[in-house]
């Protein structure tokens, strides 16, 4: 199986368009349920990403018509994009620049309780560790080697477009908010209005 290297997107201003053309387009953030539950687009539903692969066979079985995928910044959507893409899942799509754009363009939101996205905590947390290591460094000059492997990884995750920080952070009760009901997200996808 090939691997392709872009995923097919549309901009805000088009994924609108298609929603209100075609109101049985589903929209699914790929985002932690945390992060759905303090803002997500009306009418969309929440499969985290790390739950993509666990459930690829059915996503791609049991999905209908049109799917824009939706992230914070499109990243995390790409990445679901392309394995559903590669799996024969041709009609999904992402929405660039994902809620960041979403919301800048006045898109319509549906907002809960306000949770830091991600990837600003993968900001935080990366920030801190280099912070501390080059203090430590003063007294354990090898604590800098930490530094450097921070360095390291945001590196290899700008180049990979994947983020391991980010995956373990995603797994902390506060990423997980209420929680998302896998197997009611992914029954949605049956829905016979979603159906081409």
């Amino acid at each position: 199986m090939s691997t392709k290297n872009t995923s097919p997107a549309i901009d805000v201003a088009t994924a609108r368009a298609l929603i209100a053309n075609n109101p049985d387009t589903l929209i699914v953030d790929v985002r932690t349920p945390g992060e759905y539950d303090s803002a997500h687009v009306p009418g969309s539903i929440n499969l985290p990403l790390d739950q993509v692969d666990a459930h690829l066979g059915r996503i791609v079985n049991d999905a209908g018509g049109r799917m824009l995928l939706i992230c914070q910044s499109g990243a995390r959507a790409s990445q679901a994009c392309t394995k559903l893409v590669n799996a024969g899942l041709p009609a999904a799509t992402v929405v660039t620049g994902g809620m960041n754009a979403w919301i800048t363009a006045g898109g319509p939101v549906e907002r809960g309780r306000e949770r830091w996205g991600l990837e600003r905590q993968v900001r935080l947390v990366a920030g801190v560790i280099v912070l501390l290591s080059i203090v430590i460094s003063i007294w354990v000059p090898a604590a800098r080697f930490v530094a450097g492997f921070i360095g390291a990884g945001l590196t290899f995750a700008a180049l990979s477009n994947t983020c391991a920080m980010g995956m373990m952070l995603s797994k902390l009760p506060y990423n997980r908010g209420a929680g998302c009901d896998v197997d009611a997200s992914l029954a949605r996808l049956r829905e016979p209005g979603l159906r081409a």
